[in-house]
């Protein structure tokens, strides 16, 4: 069997994990990456990164401008309770004054091959089965296999051998499930649902969002209670637009209702403004679980540090996960390069400190975001919601903010009262646990 050495093993080559690979790779640590497929390969998103996620590409030193049609969007236009608002990005210091739009199809390749140009060594179309265990029960690797062109496993099979493994293996996190790490039933889940139309809107400058989804209740096509949850058309700036619809599990209809059904309806509805119809469609749609507000903890366990899907991170408030991974596998990268010449004992206690990093990042935000989903998932709060706050610009820019993650904190003097009123917000309300089952140790 073949055995191959590293200073860290990935597993995925998504966002987190290139993300991860590229940053560690970047500091000079003989990095291997595993990814199942070949690239290309798709997954179910809706392609939409907002001004958190370029700034994170900014931080990996990954330039779109290089790579092809990457479509750039001023903001968001909501449309709902009978009005329609469009709202710029908010401006954060720091941040980049745009989001960015490319298919999922292009953008992990983009971001695995810049893993590569900076020095780690990608193996397409290599599954990793199980981690490898010590004698004390760390992890020490991990078996592999090869696989065809469908994903089957066709061998030959390896061992890669590292004193760490990132999970970055997407919403099956099968190295955490390996491993007994089940998901937690106390946090929200959703399904993402979506297709592609070529649209003479390609290269509208901003991503739209409707907050009205009814599903038509009964054989007189009258439309039901709104669903917790939102379309969406993301041009993309190259022909097509990327259309789809997001739904939480808090919903009383979740799990009830043909989402593809209620998409074609939507669509049938409002996609004369767009210039699409079932003739314009590219393809079929397709549906994948958004694992969410940190659904799989600990983060970090015998050696196994999980990042992006695998460790639930997707944005309760919008279903956004890139931007999650992308910070995820950099805040990964930081811990491993910063202790890996300690010592075994104190390298492993040391590692631990990065669920502590995504905690202090991400958890009070997270925890905001599963009241949110509470909150929408109840039919009468969504219908005053879309009724009444659609009707104020004030009321949508600051939930704009919020639902972007996207506001100054205390370290700037110029902060005005929708910034004031988030960082209270996260300030008193209790950050997500992320070390649920376990200290890692």
């Amino acid at each position: 069997m073949n055995v191959i050495d590293a200073d860290v093993i990935v597993v995925g080559a998504g966002p987190a994990g290139s993300s991860a690979a590229a940053h560690l790779a970047g500091v000079g640590l003989e990095v291997v990456v595993l990814e199942k497929s070949a690239f290309p390969r798709d997954k179910i998103c809706g392609d939409a990164l907002t001004p958190r996620a370029v700034h994170e590409l900014d931080l990996l030193g990954f330039d779109p401008e290089a790579s092809g049609t990457w479509h750039r969007n001023r903001g968001l236009r909501l449309i709902g309770g009978g009005h329609r608002l469009e709202i710029d990005w908010p401006q954060v210091s720091g941040m980049p004054d745009h989001g960015l739009t490319r298919p999922r199809m292009r953008l992990d390749e983009d971001l695995a091959r810049h893993a590569q140009r900076r020095g780690a060594r990608l193996f397409e179309q290599v599954f990793a089965t199980e981690p490898i265990l010590g004698p004390d029960g760390w992890v020490t690797g991990v078996k592999a296999t090869g696989t065809d062109h469908r994903g089957r496993k066709v061998g030959p099979e390896a061992e890669f051998r590292a004193p760490v493994v990132i999970a970055a293996d997407g919403v099956s996190a099968r190295m955490a499930v390996k491993l007994g790490l089940a998901k937690r039933d106390d946090r929200p889940m959703g399904v993402a649902v979506r297709t592609y139309y070529s649209s003479p809107r390609h290269a509208d400058p901003y991503i739209e969002s409707w907050l009205e989804l009814r599903p038509k209740s009964g054989p007189d096509g009258r439309l039901g209670d709104p669903m917790p949850g939102y379309g969406w058309l993301f041009p993309l700036g190259d022909g097509t637009i990327n259309v789809g619809l997001g739904m939480l599990d808090t919903s009383p209809q979740f799990g009830k209702v043909d989402y593809r059904k209620v998409l074609h309806d939507w669509i049938d509805a409002m996609g004369a403004e767009w210039g699409i119809e079932p003739d314009t469609a590219l393809e079929p749609v397709r549906s994948a679980a958004l694992p969410m507000a940190f659904n799989r903890t600990p983060h970090f366990h015998r050696g196994v540090l999980l990042v992006g899907d695998a460790a639930g991170m997707v944005n309760p408030f919008n279903g956004e996960g890139i931007d999650y991974a992308l910070e995820a596998g950099r805040l990964a990268a930081q811990t491993v390069a910063t202790y890996h010449r300690f010592p075994t004992r104190a390298y492993r206690q040391r590692l631990a400190e990065y669920p502590e990093l995504v905690r202090a990042s991400m958890g009070s935000y997270f925890t905001l975001g599963r009241l949110f989903a509470e909150i929408i998932g109840k039919p009468e709060l969504m219908n005053l919601g879309v009724k009444y706050g659609m009707g104020s610009r004030t009321l949508m820019t600051f939930v704009v903010k919020l639902l972007a993650n996207l506001y100054q904190d205390e370290s700037v003097a110029e902060r005005d009262l929708y910034d004031r009123v988030i960082t209270a917000l996260n300030t008193v309300v209790p950050a997500t646990d992320n070390t649920r089952a376990g200290t890692g140790e």
